[in-house]
C-alpha cells in the first residue's frame, strides 16, 4: 500500500511540474510578438544609455560647413541634391530648392503633401504623395501621374534608373518597379522563401531606397536592421548590418530609418532614438561618424526605441553630393545642415 501511494505521490509531482511547463509555455507565447511588427530585443539591449549616447570625438571625421538653413516649413519628410548643388526639400505641398548658403531658389507648388522625392537623372523631379507618383519637369511642370497600386499605399521612397521608377511603400512592405509611363513591373524585397527573401520588416515608417552605380538597388530593411542590395528582378544579392547599441552597429526596434550613397560606394546612414549619423564603406564596415547630437543641436531626451510607438516620432533624412558632402535634413527642427570631412 505504501508503495503505491508513493507512485501515486510521484505521478503527481511529474504530472504538476509538466501543467507548470506547459502553462509558461502558453503564457510566454502569449507574450510573444509573432507577427513581426514588433522586434524582440536580446540581453545587449541592457545597457547604461548615457555611456552610449556619449561619442568619442575621435570617431567624429565631418565638420559643419556654412550656417544652417532654416526653412519655413511645418513639416518635412525628404531632402534631395543635384549635379549643381542645389537642395530640394520637400513638405507642407511644395517643394523649396536652396542654394548651398540657404537662399531660396524657387517654390514648386504640389496641391498635396509629399512624402518622398527624387532628382530625375532626366533634369526632373519624381515625387511621392502618399499613394501617388507625380513626375514634374526641372522648372517644376507636372508631366505624368499615377497611383500606387494599393490603395493603402504609403509611398516613403523613390529610386530610378533610365528605364524604372521604384516605390518603397511602408504599408505594404514591398517596393513597386514601374515602367517610365506608370505600368507596374515587378515587385522587389517581398517575401519569397524560394528565393532566400525574408521580407522587409517596418515597425514605423521609414523604409529608404536609392539606386547605386552599380544597377543594385539598396533598400533599408529598418526592423531587421540591415541595409540589403537587390537586382532590378527583385533577387536578393547581398546585405549588411547588425543590432547593437553600440557606435557601430543599428539600435531599437527599427534603424537605420533613411540612408544616401557616397561617390566612393559608402554608406550615410541616419538613426533616431539615439540621434547619431554615421558612415559605413561599401562592404558596410563602419568608417565613423559625421554627426551625433552635440553637432546636430539636438536637445530632446535621447533614448533606445524599443517599440514602434516610441519610434514613430520625427528623425532625419540624408543626401549626398559628389564631392563627398552629407546634407542633413532635421525633421523637428525643420532645418539643413551641410557637412564635409576634415
Amino acid at each position: 500500500m505504501k508503495e503505491r501511494m508513493g507512485k501515486f505521490r510521484s505521478g503527481l509531482l511529474i504530472a504538476f511540474v509538466l501543467i507548470l511547463a506547459v502553462a509558461a509555455g502558453v503564457i510566454a507565447f502569449l507574450l510573444s510578438d509573432t507577427s513581426g511588427t514588433h522586434v524582440a530585443l536580446g540581453p545587449e539591449y541592457t545597457y547604461d544609455i548615457k555611456q552610449y549616447a556619449e561619442i568619442d570625438p575621435a570617431l567624429i571625421l565631418y565638420r559643419q560647413v556654412g550656417e544652417t538653413i532654416e526653412t519655413d516649413f511645418e513639416n518635412t519628410h525628404a531632402i534631395a541634391v543635384d549635379a549643381e548643388g542645389r537642395i530640394y526639400v520637400a513638405g507642407d505641398e511644395r517643394i523649396a530648392v536652396y542654394s548651398a548658403d540657404g537662399n531660396v531658389i524657387k517654390q514648386i507648388e504640389l496641391g498635396a503633401e509629399p512624402t518622398c522625392l527624387a532628382i530625375d537623372g532626366n533634369g526632373g523631379m519624381i515625387v511621392g504623395l502618399s499613394d501617388t507618383i507625380e513626375m514634374l519637369d526641372a522648372p517644376g511642370v507636372e508631366t505624368a501621374r499615377w497611383k500606387a497600386p494599393m490603395p493603402n499605399a504609403l509611398l516613403t521612397s523613390i529610386a530610378t534608373d533610365k528605364n524604372n521608377i521604384f516605390a518603397a511603400d511602408a504599408v505594404n512592405k514591398v517596393i513597386w518597379r514601374f515602367d517610365r509611363k506608370g505600368n507596374v513591373i515587378g515587385k522587389v524585397g517581398e517575401k519569397d522563401e524560394k528565393r532566400n527573401i525574408p521580407g522587409i520588416v517596418i515597425p514605423s515608417p521609414y523604409f529608404d531606397i536609392t539606386m547605386a552605380p552599380d544597377g543594385l538597388l539598396r533598400v533599408v530593411n529598418p526592423g531587421r536592421h540591415l541595409i540589403e542590395a537587390y537586382t532590378v528582378q527583385g533577387d536578393r544579392e547581398w546585405f549588411w548590418g547588425k543590432a547593437s547599441v553600440g557606435i557601430e552597429g543599428f539600435s531599437g526596434c527599427c534603424n537605420p530609418i533613411n540612408f544616401a550613397l557616397l561617390p566612393d560606394g559608402g554608406f550615410v546612414t541616419c538613426e533616431k532614438g539615439l540621434v547619431r549619423v554615421k558612415v559605413y564603406d561599401a562592404d558596410g564596415h563602419f568608417v565613423g561618424v559625421v554627426a551625433g547630437p552635440d553637432q546636430l543641436g539636438w536637445v530632446e531626451p535621447l533614448r533606445v526605441c524599443e517599440t514602434p510607438e516610441q519610434c514613430s516620432s520625427k528623425g532625419f533624412d540624408v543626401a549626398a553630393d559628389s564631392d563627398g558632402r552629407i546634407y542633413i535634413l532635421d525633421m523637428v527642427r525643420k532645418n539643413v545642415r551641410i557637412f564635409e570631412k576634415e
